[in-house]
């Protein structure tokens, strides 16, 4: 049988790095997976893995010393390491979003000072937008940015930064006035700093505290925290692209890639249900068959097996469009909206198949069953997505009356 989830019309280059990352997930990840998630342990061998194969500058232009990969091939990237496990794809995607970011709007200096060292996987970066009362609304930011002569003063609280603790290299959106009168739209009072930090928890540089590990009922391994700027001084030339007030469109920009990225974890982790659905309805054996041949239980690897072909679809053409240079907010939405809600019946179907065994912790689909959530709030609710949809379509569907 062809294995589910094919791209048709990738280059030779494209299909070598795949297999390569194919192969690294089944020997050094899916072994250790549900292990290292259950003690809560940070991966870093596999991460050093990762790091050795130059996984962390995949999208990084040659110059930079990255590999000068398309985001189709970083999706696909994602999508079987998430297959293996959802963490380590999250991991990369806070840094790929940092890096993309830095490529697309970053300084010439900028970009000479941190590209490099990111591609090697020395830098790890982290981005924040959300704060503990925000949600969704990021229009309501209250962290805020106060000109100082060639410093900047950051004061506020940052919520939900994956990679908060290890990372060396932090995007951070705040409220920055200066040069924008009373009455500017919250939008465009905004500014990315690029804050650079020791990796760890406590006071990680002066004016900057990141308390600990936030526990989570699922997504473990890596590390989600929160952020607290308390007088934190920032060189103005950290400003993301040296000018304030374009923050807003820049993270927008990152979110975009960071939705791709979403929409291709949802497609692995529904994968590898799919895969241990459909392996143990044929051990598993019940009125003298195995349940594979019940005809209940082949409708429900019908459906499965059609929702991952359904949101790898989607994820792909979303990531084209992407890299075709076009916007693709619209694609991007459905793409994440759709893998996360499949990935979330992909895996509840094949705990169902598992009966009373996927309860169990010695089973790998109770860990799928506990991270399958976190897709559907990561890089926005799927109420989010469903309103960039409606509005980018009434956007290319305007009645002429």
């Amino acid at each position: 049988m062809a294995r589910l989830a094919q791209t048709a019309g990738l280059t030779d280059v494209q299909q070598e790095i795949l297999s390569t990352v194919r192969d690294f997930v089944d020997k050094e990840i899916i072994p250790v997976a549900t292990e290292l998630e259950h003690r809560d342990e940070y991966p870093q061998q596999i991460v050093d893995g990762l790091k050795e194969l130059g996984l962390f500058g995949l999208m990084i232009p040659e110059e930079y010393g990255g590999l000068g990969e398309s985001l189709l091939t970083y999706a696909l990237c994602v999508e079987e390491i998430a297959r293996g496990w959802m963490s380590v794809s999250g991991i990369i995607n806070t840094h790929f979003i940092v890096a993309y970011m830095l490529k697309q709007h970053g300084t010439q200096e900028q970009k000479d000072h941190f590209l490099p060292r990111m591609a090697a996987g020395d830098i790890r970066g982290a981005f924040s937008m959300s704060e503990p009362g925000l949600g969704s609304d990021v229009s309501a930011i209250t962290s805020k940015a106060v000109r100082d002569g060639d410093e900047y003063v950051l004061n506020g609280q940052k919520m939900w930064l994956t990679n908060g603790g290890t990372s060396s290299l932090v995007a951070v959106l705040v409220r920055s006035d200066e040069g924008h009168p009373e009455g500017t739209a919250p939008h465009k009072s905004m500014t990315t700093f690029l804050i650079e930090k020791e990796p760890g928890f406590g006071e990680v540089r002066p004016g900057l505290t990141i308390p600990g590990k936030i526990e989570k009922m699922g997504y473990k391994g890596v590390d989600t925290t929160e952020l607290i700027m308390d007088g934190l001084r920032v060189p103005a030339d950290r400003v993301l692209g040296g000018v304030t007030g374009r923050g807003f469109y820049q993270m927008m920009d990152g979110v975009e890639v960071g939705r791709v990225n979403v929409a291709a974890r949802g497609c692995g982790v529904a994968q590898r249900a799919f895969e241990l659905g459909v392996q143990y309805a044929q051990q598993r054996h019940t009125f003298g068959k195995p349940i594979a041949q019940h005809q209940a239980i082949q409708f429900k690897l019908a459906e499965m097996a059609t929702k991952v072909e359904a949101a790898h679809a989607m994820m792909v053409n979303a990531a084209r469009k992407k890299d075709s240079g076009e916007r693709n907010d619209l694609e991007a939405g459905m793409a994440k909206y759709l893998a996360s809600e499949y990935c979330k019946e992909v895996v509840e179907d094949a705990f169902r198949i598992h009966g009373g065994y996927g309860f169990s912790k010695e089973y790998e689909i109770e860990r799928l069953y506990r991270e399958a959530p976190m897709l559907l709030i990561g890089e926005g609710t799927a109420e989010i997505q469903k309103m960039i949809i409606g509005r980018r379509l009434l956007e290319e569907y305007r009645f002429q009356g």
